[in-house]
């Protein structure tokens, strides 16, 4: 872990978002990223889609009922919430809050759209937004074609979704191109312990900065 468990304990935790276009990466780089820091946490989503088996109360998702999951939206208690395959999916505010004032970092693998409702809610300032894109369109391809899994005609759907995905990249605060996964994983520990020493990230500075001053007028 890499850490100081102290320097911890001073500051404010950052919503971590990661976005990236099926077949870029990004599972590999948030699976390394958590071996970096394995103080790291996935934001547990709300849903209100039935159980399936196995599945754990407030470890896999958080189960509402429909009218429940609205009244929450309603209310603001949602950072961000989405429409899919018949159900409601969304991310609760309470525990990121608790989250960010413990100086716990949260991580949310969600596409721009969530993306851009967490950034303009008032945790937004807390927010750090990083798009990960292929080296190319072709390489694209050849890591969905790679995987086995799908037919042609669902890539094809999948390619034509990465697009969509792809052409909001620069509403991120940071892009990185994962042309070689070990330099990219670099680049994104450095991203993430620079914006930890962000000053709005800092709160215990004020009373630093106050103790300097009473040691300077003290000593003028």
């Amino acid at each position: 872990m890499s850490n100081d468990p102290e320097a911890r304990g001073a500051r404010r935790g950052l919503l971590i978002i990661l976005s990236s276009p099926s077949g870029a990466g990004k599972s590999t780089l948030t699976r390394r990223l958590r071996d970096w820091d394995e103080t790291l946490r996935f934001s547990v989503s709300a849903t209100t889609r039935a159980p399936r088996e196995g599945e754990v109360e407030g470890r896999d998702y958080y189960f509402l009922s429909e009218p429940e999951f609205r009244r929450q939206v309603a209310s603001g208690e949602m950072l961000e919430h989405a429409h899919v395959f018949g159900n409601f999916y969304g991310s609760p505010k309470g525990p990121v809050e608790a989250a960010i004032e413990e100086g716990r970092d949260v991580l949310f693998d969600i596409d721009w759209q969530g993306a851009q409702q967490i950034q303009n809610s008032d945790l937004g300032k807390h927010t750090l937004s990083i798009f990960i894109l292929p080296p190319s369109i072709a390489e694209l391809r050849r890591r969905l074609e790679s995987r086995g899994q799908d037919s042609p005609e669902v890539i094809a759907k999948r390619m034509q979704k990465s697009w969509d995905e792809i052409s909001h990249w620069a509403e991120y605060d940071y892009v990185l191109v994962n042309d070689d996964l070990d330099a990219t994983e670099a680049r994104l520990r450095a991203i993430v312990s620079a914006a930890r020493l962000k000053r709005i990230q800092q709160p215990s500075l004020t009373d630093h900065v106050r103790a300097l001053q009473m040691e300077y007028e003290e000593r003028s």
